[in-house]
């Protein structure tokens, strides 16, 4: 987490402003920043490795505290469980759509996740598209994790483990609300619905 002011560098950024995350939508940082102290507040860089880089317009103080009370209620959980998401080849959109969000639940509450993409029948000749559709998951799922192992063949399924970011930097683009997928500038209004059909693995 960084307290931006002067000292960003890229030239366009994705602003948020305030702890529900309104979105302002994407701007130069010199507009960001006129439009922060237009406001009294701060300009906080929450993701610089995101394209473009997110920024959030909020109260550096008040913020770096309600972050480090997150961090430490998250180390109070416990043992971090291990969920899975498994994907097909041929995975439909709609679907694709809502295991990405299923997975960025997970990631969200701060367990690791495991991807699985198995393949079937014909589809074991077409390997390569397999490793595209992991790609695809990693790319995807960037805003919220980072790779603990890298996509990686195993019999007749691929897999790959995700673990979640620091709470400060995440940014979610799949979300769900009462099982229909809905656009990220509308996370600040629904929770994700917890009754969505998924197949969910725990280890201990």
């Amino acid at each position: 987490m960084t307290r931006v002011n002067e000292r960003i560098r890229a030239p366009r950024i994705r602003v948020v402003y305030g702890e529900d995350s309104q979105q302002l939508g994407v701007m130069t940082t010199r507009e960001a920043i006129d439009k922060a102290k237009s406001v009294g507040l701060d300009l906080v860089e929450i993701a610089p490795k995101a394209d473009p880089p997110v920024c959030r317009i909020v109260d550096y103080g008040k913020y770096k505290y309600e972050q480090s009370k997150l961090k430490k209620t998250s180390k109070s959980k416990g043992p971090v469980k291990m969920k899975e998401v498994k994907f097909r080849v041929r995975t439909e959109e709609h679907d694709y759509n809502i295991k990405c969000a299923r997975a960025e639940k997970f990631l969200d509450e701060g367990n690791k996740v495991r991807i699985q993409l198995q393949f079937r029948g014909r589809e074991n000749a077409h390997r390569e598209i397999g490793f595209e559709v992991m790609g695809r998951v990693k790319k995807d799922l960037a805003g919220m994790s980072h790779v603990d192992m890298e996509p990686k063949l195993a019999g007749r399924a691929i897999s790959m483990v995700l673990s979640p970011i620091a709470p400060e930097k995440r940014v979610r683009h799949f979300l769900l609300s009462h099982g229909e997928l809905i656009h990220e500038d509308e996370a600040r209004d629904h929770e994700f619905d917890d009754d969505e059909h998924e197949h969910e693995g725990e280890e201990g």
